[in-house]
């Protein structure tokens, strides 16, 4: 399994038989085989061939993919935004996008035991900041975590993100940099270790 990060929350997992593209943006090509998992309904592209953007199960190229209804970040309206459990190549990966912390009894129940947590940590009144995501984390108690929606000199965002700097110090975690990984199920590190993923 190859995961690419493309800036903001969109992250790339791929494997030999299905390419996800999770939360894309306009930069990324997404080709007629890509599966497109948007964790609100606006961040699914309208001519995304096949996007599940909704809480429930599904079922893709051996894929196991369990949308969970979720409060958005600062959103006094209900459960409007969707975290996923995805498992693929028998790694467990969840998907968080932009949620309230911390995650509820039920939430925790519904995600069950995670390899690879997915959080953004940037904070700025739009995302979980670097404690809120490091708390989140914690609650998962992953082996693996990928930050993503930081600042960087590159992606433009809405309102100004925190450094992922501040999430590392937070965690106080094992932290490797890449420019891209490649995971495999038994080569997972025995202690949780902050991936922080080059943006392709």
């Amino acid at each position: 399994m190859d995961i690419e990060y493309k800036g903001a929350n969109c992250v790339i997992v791929k494997s030999k038989k299905v390419m996800l593209v999770i939360d894309p943006t306009e930069n990324v090509k997404i080709g007629d085989g890509a599966i497109v998992i948007a964790t609100q309904a606006e961040f699914a592209p309208a001519n995304a061939p096949f996007v599940i953007g909704s809480p429930g199960e599904y079922e893709v190229n051996d894929v196991s993919i369990q949308g969970i209804a979720v409060k958005k970040h600062i959103d006094p309206d209900g459960k409007n935004a969707t975290m996923y459990r995805i498992e693929l190549d028998g790694t467990r990966l969840a998907v968080l996008g932009h949620i309230e912390a911390p995650l509820s009894d039920d939430d925790l129940e519904a995600l069950g035991v995670i390899d690879i947590a997915i959080v953004p940590v940037g904070g700025g009144g739009y995302t979980l900041d670097a404690r809120d995501a490091a708390a989140v984390v914690r609650q998962l108690s992953p082996r693996a975590v990928i930050p993503t929606h930081y600042a960087d000199a590159t992606t433009k965002y809405e309102v100004p993100q925190e450094s992922v700097e501040l999430f590392t110090k937070e965690m106080g975690a094992a932290h490797e940099k890449a420019a891209g990984t490649k995971i495999k199920n038994g080569a997972l590190p025995e202690v949780l270790t902050i991936f922080e993923l080059g943006k392709s």
